[in-house]
């Protein structure tokens, strides 16, 4: 029992930060219907940044990780301004499609930087002994991810609940030609879009670093492996980004726990939740609390 529950508890955590980063994919997809394809390069871009400023510039961790996350909202804002907005009115295939370029020339510009082959760690900044609750025990990383995903959501929820501005993100999501006719801007929302996006793949990936290192590809990854958690939850749902993360994180868990020893060289945990997507679709082909669109022709 206490391994199930070891587990369910990495599971969660994991999951987090899988929610964290499924955030940039939910907030773009939610203001503007584009999936962006470079988001696992944003999260290593934002990670290189924080690591530079501690170990390079001598700043503290936590320091450096607000200066990342204000410089990746400016570069937010760039890439939407120089990339995104000629690109307002195209069909959204073609707007996809200059994501996936997107990701291209970013992870070809750090290659050109000294983060291409860097493999590296965050110098130590939390206790090096775990939190232990009877058999269970908890890094300290997994809770600095659980916070910094409760922070941000619930930042992000108060926003798009509250806020003139968040409102207003939504009606561009559901309609932008009417939000145009009552004078909302559409390009002031794309680029708030793309900057928050940006903002929390830099926290993704100071969590995804201090878990598991720095490194170029195994950052970007990150970006396509919250895939199944964005569609599992609902590709413009905050709330289904956290359901489908921590889904995703326990499935991940529990079929490495139970299944990887009957597998030669083991992986199910990265297959399992894969297979349980495709059979949820066949129920629920716009995931858990995805907003379902009917088309009248």
């Amino acid at each position: 029992m206490t391994f199930f529950l070891q587990l369910i508890v990495t599971g969660v955590a994991v999951g987090s930060i899988y929610a964290l980063a499924a955030l940039g994919f939910v907030l773009i997809y939610k203001s503007s219907r584009v999936i962006n394809f470079a988001q696992g390069e944003l999260i290593a871009i934002g990670a290189f940044i924080t690591y530079g400023l501690t170990v390079w510039a001598g700043l503290n961790i936590w320091l450096s990780l607000a200066i990342a996350i204000g410089l990746m909202y400016l570069l937010g804002q760039g890439i939407e301004r120089v990339f995104l907005r000629p690109m307002i009115g195209e069909p959204i295939i073609s707007v996809i499609m200059v994501t996936i370029a997107l990701a291209s020339v970013l992870s070809g510009l750090v290659y050109f930087t000294p983060f291409g082959t860097l493999t590296a760690r965050f110098p130590s900044y939390l206790p090096d002994t775990p939190l232990r609750f009877g058999g269970i025990v908890l890094r300290w990383e997994h809770l600095v991810g659980i916070l910094l995903t409760v922070i941000f959501i619930s930042v992000l929820l108060w926003f798009f609940t509250r806020s003139t501005l968040g409102i207003a993100m939504r009606a561009v999501a559901d309609d932008q030609m009417a939000s145009l006719s009552v004078g909302v801007s559409i390009e002031k929302v794309f680029a708030l879009a793309w900057a928050a996006a940006a903002m929390s793949a830099t926290a993704a990936g100071f969590v995804v670093g201090s878990l598991y290192g720095l490194e170029l590809a195994g950052l970007i990854a990150i970006g396509l492996r919250v895939f199944p958690v964005v569609i599992l939850g609902g590709l413009d749902s905050i709330a289904g980004a956290i359901v489908g993360g921590i889904t995703i994180g326990i499935l991940e868990q529990l079929a490495s726990g139970y299944l990887d020893q009957y597998v030669p060289g083991g992986g199910t945990g990265e297959v399992f939740p894969f297979v349980i997507l495709i059979v949820l679709l066949l129920f629920k082909p716009y995931g858990l609390f995805g907003t379902k669109e009917i088309e009248r022709v």
